[in-house]
């Protein structure tokens, strides 16, 4: 590729070629070629040799040289020189310095020009690969358009231009063909460093490419008046936007849809016909559910707050418009809003009501030795435990219509000692399961919990330290294509993740493991469930 005996402009005229053909810096290219004369040279005057190029950026001129160290005593001659053989070129040269002594120019041999021409070509690969990861690194989150270079596997290779983007086939819309030469636009959602050279990964069914499509057409979510809060989609089929307007003057949801739609038809044609729901977000997160849950109507919201979930009530006749086809609907609702939504009818829930009145009433009639018009007086009042009853304040429970002061302290008295009695027969299971006093003093463990540990072989608190959270809540996992649960021993208990890891730690720090608020490290769990 490269002779010493090219004349100097050939050189330049090479180097600025493969710069301009590379898109990289000319001085990285005529370094990469000083690189490979000097191995070359290296070939003819012995591998321990060391030889430096030196090509003139101006003038394309040559220089080859030697460097030697000076050294009191020789014991390389290809890399050391005496004091007196290096001042005979530098007179002031010292014991240390480095004296380059000039070597004749000499034409390549066949081998030697063919290991030039491979370290060129590295250099080459290295540069423009660190091109391309500095120029699209920075690009990460952006619409890019680019040419099918080819066809992998059904992976595509897409020419941006100045680098190369792939396009995997789980990141293609469903049955969508794409042929070498199409144009194509897809959003850049990771950029990485690899063996092989920077790989820019496109996607086209990301929930931010749809996002970034309408910030295109929408010249009010470009300038900032109009924000998109959220995107669901399922590719290729449905797809669920929220969007809020800064401006109390500009309808969100009219400006994404455009005059006669002609702002989403643009958005829905690049999806291949994904049909999108554009819905007004709010920050009450009941009506912004509804407003989710469109087209269906809904007639009462119920939220759990704690556990980020809600109970939605639909007409009869709405049910399979609200789940939607293959609980299509509700699924995008719940990725939209981030809440766990229950649907159900009106016959449904009325259904449920009537049986928890008829559970509670009972509940409170056999723990308190009640009759049952006394057990649905407590229950319709909203009182929904014994524990409740036990605490409350007197005067709340005298209020009660047909209750006095006597009453109520009364079934105060029942329900504490109810209490007691339950927690003494807990306490005398767990004795019998083996579990140990000091578990008791961990702080959020109930007596309740105390018998579902020794069931479960959980007796001290190392062990309780020891677990995982999913050891407490359970798990699932895929199992030849069907999800299988695996029951936790505190499965019931109505425990959140953020509870089980509490517990754990709890546990942790009365065991001297940690110290008291000292974070727990990325993979304790994990590290914890294999001990």
């Amino acid at each position: 590729m490269v002779a010493v005996s090219a004349n100097r402009l050939e050189l330049l005229q090479i180097a600025d070629a493969v710069a301009r053909e590379k898109s990289i810096d000319r001085s990285i290219v005529i370094a990469a070629m000083e690189d490979a004369i000097a191995k070359a040279a290296r070939s003819r005057y012995g591998q321990e040799t060391d030889i430096h190029a030196d090509i003139n950026a101006k003038t394309g001129e040559l220089r080859l040289a030697r460097h030697l160290l000076v050294v009191d005593e020789v014991e390389n001659t290809a890399t050391e020189i005496t004091l007196d053989g290096a001042r005979r070129h530098n007179p002031a040269a010292q014991v240390g310095d480095t004296i380059a002594d000039t070597l004749p120019p000499f034409d390549f041999g066949r081998i030697a020009a063919q290991s030039a021409k491979q370290v060129i070509v590295q250099k080459v690969r290295e540069a423009e690969r660190d091109r391309q990861y500095d120029e699209y690194k920075d690009r990460i989150g952006d619409v890019v358009n680019g040419l099918v270079k080819r066809v992998e596997y059904g992976n595509v290779v897409v020419d941006l231009g100045r680098g190369e983007g792939i396009l995997r086939r789980d990141e293609l819309l469903p049955r969508e063909t794409v042929k070498t030469g199409d144009r194509i636009r897809a959003y850049v959602y990771d950029v990485r460093r690899e063996p092989r050279g920077p790989q820019i990964f496109l996607s086209r069914t990301h929930p931010q490419f749809m996002a970034k499509l309408f910030a295109q057409e929408v010249p009010e979510i470009y300038d900032g008046i109009v924000e998109i809060k959220a995107v669901a989609r399922d590719p290729g089929s449905r797809a669920k936007i929220a969007v809020i307007s800064r401006d109390q003057s500009v309808d969100p949801v009219g400006a994404c849809v455009g005059m006669r739609g002609s702002r989403v038809q643009a958005v829905v044609n690049e999806l291949q016909g994904e049909k999108i729901d554009i819905i007004p977000w709010n920050p009450d997160i009941a009506t912004f559910i509804v407003n989710a849950l469109a087209p269906a109507e809904v007639v009462k919201v119920v939220l759990d707050e704690d556990r980020e979930r809600i109970e939605v009530v639909v007409p009869d006749a709405q049910l399979s418009l609200a789940i939607g086809r293959r609980g299509q609907n509700v699924r995008l609702a719940t990725q939209l809003t981030g809440w766990d939504i229950d649907i159900m009818t009106e016959q449904e829930e009325s259904e449920r009501r009537q049986k928890e009145f008829a559970e509670r009433t009972k509940m409170f009639a056999e723990a308190l030795d009640l009759d049952e018009m006394m057990g649905q007086l407590l229950t319709s009042e909203g009182f929904t435990s014994v524990e409740e009853i036990a605490y409350v304040q007197l005067q709340e429970l005298a209020s009660i219509e047909g209750f006095d002061e006597d009453t109520a302290a009364e079934l105060q008295a029942r329900a504490l000692k109810h209490l007691a009695e339950v927690e003494e027969a807990l306490d005398a299971r767990r004795i019998e399961l083996g579990v140990e006093d000091d578990l008791k003093s961990v702080p959020g463990v109930t007596s309740k919990m105390l018998v579902a540990f020794g069931e479960n072989d959980i007796k001290s608190v190392e062990d309780l330290a020891g677990c995982a959270t999913d050891d407490l809540i359970g798990w699932t996992e895929r199992k030849d294509g069907e999800t299988v649960r695996h029951a936790g021993a505190l499965d019931g208990f109505e425990l959140s993740r953020e509870d089980a890891e509490a517990l754990v730690m709890q546990a942790r720090v009365a065991a001297g493991w940690i110290e008291a608020d000292e974070p727990a490290a990325d993979g304790d769990d994990a590290a914890a469930g294999e001990a």
